[in-house]
């Protein structure tokens, strides 16, 4: 059959006339369930089929989901909770396995809800050779010198809390080219040490639990696919950069590439698991065997922690390594759900917008994990995360802030290498489904965003050009671009 010539031309410019990744509502993969209720991230690796695999999933989840008692109790491998510490459950936080939210004002009332966020404190007056180490991804950080490098805002009975915090918001609208509006809010912080002062110089950081589906995969993307990906220097002068966070492995005694975390501060599941039991939980581990008692927190220090267990009483910790190794197993294989309409056609329109503005520099759709014997279902898959896994300049609106709520210069270095300003491009893959796993849930790295477009639209910095290009779209075309994102 012969086709007008005017026919051909128009094929050639709709999306549907590009080859379509047939492949793409499976965002991971073989791994990749069926789920849309709000258990969504809750299921293990679609084909994680050994029984073994499966009892080691679920012993994980038991240990991920129920709270932990304080120093000595009656269930003596999950205890020591504290002395300081954000909840007394990962699941409290990982609602469902999903984002954690900001808290709500109620009326003139602050909001005081931080159950599922916390903040982290760095120094910007440390010494040169502090500087230098951080540089080199041998240091973290330097911590606040009254409430350390975490605000741990609860604490076990007769133990002093460490600071009080609230939030409030400031309020603005943005206007796209048609005129319709769009109102946005501000976290402005108040938070004061209870029985010492925060130092002038510390830069708090602001961060809700993100969501836990999808991890195992992101750890088996090639580190040296990651790295190709910098341009740091922004050598091709497209307004991206993208760096790669550099940070201190506790396990092999090297520096890595750090790949978990809004800053991308921890290299692997087993160290982020780790540390999230030390900082938000008071639990010491085989990784982190001191509890982060600050030296003048003396009622912290002398309180009775939870070391070993009846079966085991040696051990000089509280998380012992069995439960360790099954909650960082049941970390790296909760699953990613399918999308659900990849590819009807205002969803495809949408995400050649998404492509068309940019947002792929940062949100890169696809990757194949490597081959890893440790995790033989994770291997070799082919994933669709939205993410570079790099750190990017967000601008000042987004960056941290200091102890009086004002935004810090954006070249404070705060974690490793990442700065102030400086974010790790978040996976998008289940995104649409954050409200139905957890309604409370919001976005950005603060939450400060109620919903996926107030997200798009506080981009700045590198992804500035791309928010004034959302803000020219039509109205159809902005329902087309959320319905792409709703959809992943």
């Amino acid at each position: 059959m012969k086709y007008p010539l005017v026919t051909l031309f128009l094929l050639s410019f709709t999306p549907l006339a590009q080859a379509v990744d047939k492949q793409q509502h499976l965002s991971a993969g073989e791994t990749t369930v069926k789920r849309t209720h709000a258990s969504a991230y809750s299921a293990h690796s679609a084909n994680l089929k050994s029984i073994k695999g499966i009892l080691t999933f679920n012993g994980g989840n038991k240990f991920f989901e129920e709270p932990w008692a304080q120093s000595v109790g009656s269930v003596s491998s999950q205890d020591g909770l504290g002395p300081l510490f954000n909840n007394n459950a990962c699941q409290d936080c990982h609602v469902r396995d999903g984002r954690g939210h900001a808290s709500e004002v109620n009326g003139k009332e602050p909001g005081t809800d931080f159950s599922t966020m916390l903040l982290r404190a760095s120094k910007s007056k440390i010494t040169q050779a502090q500087q230098t180490a951080m540089s080199l991804g041998l240091q973290a950080n330097v911590g606040d010198s009254c409430i350390g490098g975490q605000l741990q805002h609860q604490s076990n009975f007769a133990i002093s809390k460490e600071a009080t915090q609230a939030v409030t918001y400031r309020y603005k609208t943005v206007s796209f080219a048609d005129g319709e509006r769009v109102e946005l809010r501000e976290p402005i912080w108040h938070v004061a040490g209870v029985n010492c002062e925060i130092d002038d110089d510390t830069v708090l950081s602001a961060r809700v639990a993100p969501p836990m589906i999808g991890l195992g995969l992101l750890s088996l993307i090639d580190e040296q696919e990651i790295f190709a990906q910098q341009d740091i220097n922004d050598s091709n002068k497209d307004g991206i950069s993208g760096k790669a966070n550099k940070v201190w492995s506790v396990a092999t005694q090297q520096v890595t590439l750090g790949r978990f975390g809004w800053k991308a501060g921890q290299p692997t599941l087993r160290q982020q698991t780790a540390g999230a039991f030390l900082g938000d939980m008071g639990l010491t581990t085989d990784f982190f065997q001191i509890e982060n008692c600050l030296e003048h927190q003396q009622d912290c220090k002398k309180s009775p922690n939870g070391n070993g267990d009846i079966a085991d009483p040696s051990y000089q910790y509280e998380v012992s390594t069995k439960v360790l190794d099954k909650v960082t197993f049941y970390s790296h294989h909760l699953a990613v759900p399918a999308r659900r309409n990849a590819y009807k056609r205002n969803v495809l329109n949408g995400q050649k917008l998404f492509n068309e503005m940019g947002c792929q520099q940062c949100h890169r759709a696809s990757y194949t994990t490597i081959e890893n014997a440790e995790f033989p279902e994770l291997s070799e898959q082919k994933i669709y995360p939205y993410t570079d896994m790099l750190l990017h300049d967000m601008g000042e609106s987004l960056s941290d802030f200091d102890k009086y709520s004002n935004s810090v210069k954006g070249d404070i270095p705060v974690e490793f290498l990442a700065l102030a300003n400086e974010w790790r491009t978040p996976p998008l893959w289940g995104i649409g489904l954050a409200q139905t796993v957890d309604p409370n849930a919001t976005f950005l790295h603060d939450g400060r965003a109620r919903t996926i477009l107030e997200a798009v639209l506080w981009h700045d910095g590198e992804a500035k050009q791309s928010q004034q290009q959302v803000l020219q779209l039509t109205k159809k075309q902005r329902l087309e671009l959320l319905a792409f994102l709703e959809d992943l």
